[in-house]
């Protein structure tokens, strides 16, 4: 049989054993009594232990009541004190609300006065208040007054200023009209003067030429029937040098600009085609060149000079485009 199963059997047969069994029971008690007292011996411990407790008890009333007659003897100290602190705080209240009606008394004195001199002091801003309303009511009719007279002189303004408008309309109208005729007498003025210029630098370069290189100018017209240089019938007028051979044409004019430099390109073309013949070269002389017109020319090979003088015919001072400005 094993341990666990011995165990059990006799935590269940042990009981009733114990009860049948008077020497069993015997047995066992004496087993136990090694390590558990008796019935006699724990009511005696037990005895003893309530004689401890009754002297602990005892002692502790004893404590007790002597704790209790220190607070009462305290508690009647406090009590004492705290009524001598209660009539002291009551002295000292009862001085102090009589300061403090004395206070009230003083600050109801000085309202009182406040108040009366406030109500004097507001009379006389109600007095001074109606005085700045009667000389403001008093103001404003004078500037009612003033602007009245400035609106009539605003109006007066107005009719002069409109009057001075149409006075100077019609005298601008009439400067208008000056300046119109002025620029139409300058233009004609200018027109003669252009081609009196162009014909005196056809004429000087003409001098120069011939006198000093020894060669022929001549101003050539020939007629374009078909339109090829103005988009229409009409006469086509250059200047032609003639030296050893070398064919130079030449546009001269007091001002050239860049439609009119295409225009001597095509002349020039016009020419080479109804001769038969290529350019050597081909100079415009004008003091006035366009900007525009004077790269044209840059573009076109065609030389550019400001003056007959500065021309050169030598093939190897020729410059190789735009020429002195």
């Amino acid at each position: 049989m094993e341990n666990q199963q011995l165990t059990q059997l006799i935590r269940r047969e042990l009981p009733g054993i114990l009860q049948r069994d008077r020497e069993m029971r015997e047995w066992v008690l004496a087993l136990t009594r090694e390590r558990y007292a008796d019935k006699g011996e724990t009511e005696s411990r037990f005895d003893r232990v309530l004689d401890e407790l009754r002297r602990d008890r005892e002692e502790n009333t004893r404590k007790w009541e002597e704790n209790q007659q220190e607070l009462r003897v305290m508690r009647e100290e406090q009590n004492r004190k705290w009524e001598e602190n209660q009539q002291e705080l009551r002295v000292m209240r009862e001085e102090q609300n009589r300061k403090w009606e004395e206070n009230q008394q003083e600050l109801r004195a000085m309202r009182e006065e406040q108040n009366r001199k406030w109500e004097a002091n507001q009379q006389e801003l109600r007095a001074m208040r109606e005085e700045q309303n009667r000389k403001w009511e008093k103001q404003n009719r004078k500037w009612d007054e003033q602007n009245r007279k400035w609106e009539a002189n605003q109006q007066e303004l107005k009719a002069m200023r409109e009057e001075a408008t149409r006075h100077f309309d019609r005298v601008y109208a009439r400067l208008d009209e000056q300046r119109d005729r002025l620029a139409r007498s300058i233009g004609a003025l200018g027109a003669r003067w252009g081609m009196q210029t162009e014909s005196s630098f056809r004429n000087a370069l003409a001098g120069i030429l011939e006198e000093s290189f020894g060669v022929e100018v001549r101003n050539e017209t020939l007629r374009d029937d078909a339109g090829e240089v103005f988009g229409r019938p009409d006469q086509v007028e250059l200047d032609v040098i003639i030296q050893n051979g070398m064919l130079i044409l030449c546009e001269i004019k007091s001002l050239i600009s860049r439609s009119e430099m295409h225009t001597f390109a095509r002349k020039a073309a016009f020419y080479e085609k109804r001769c038969g013949r290529k350019a050597t070269r081909k100079l415009v002389i004008s003091p006035m060149v366009d900007a525009q017109a004077r790269a044209l020319a840059t573009e076109l090979g065609i030389e550019v000079y400001s003056d007959a003088e500065d021309v050169t015919l030598s093939s190897t001072d020729r410059p190789g485009g735009v020429g002195s400005a």
